[in-house]
């Protein structure tokens, strides 16, 4: 049986929710590698390398948001269209919708 639109729109918005939280830990963990380098007196080209890294997975994170608010809003919308027959595919989906709205 193929995946209902509902049902895959909420596995996009539990996917890149999933994404989003990962780059996010990533940069915590990337800035406490940073501050161990400088702490530890390291060699002015590894923290910068560090830095670059750090910069690249920041610059990410905007897009991630992006992504995520336009598939929370398309699961949103598929909702309130009421075309969804399985109400445990409804249930997900409100359950995914209200997760993340007291998340952001």
């Amino acid at each position: 049986m193929p995946l209902s639109p509902l049902k895959i729109k909420t596995n996009v918005v539990k996917r890149i929710y999933k994404e989003h939280i990962g780059y996010g830990k990533e940069a915590e963990t990337q800035q406490k590698r940073i501050d161990k380098l400088i702490a530890s007196g390291a060699d002015e080209y590894d923290v910068r390398k560090q830095k670059e890294v750090l910069d690249e997975t920041l610059m990410m994170i905007p897009d991630v948001k992006k992504r995520l608010a336009s598939a929370y809003q398309e699961l949103q919308n598929q909702l309130e269209n009421g075309e969804n027959d399985d109400i445990d595919e409804v249930q997900e989906a409100q359950i995914v919708i209200s997760e993340i709205a007291v998340l952001n």
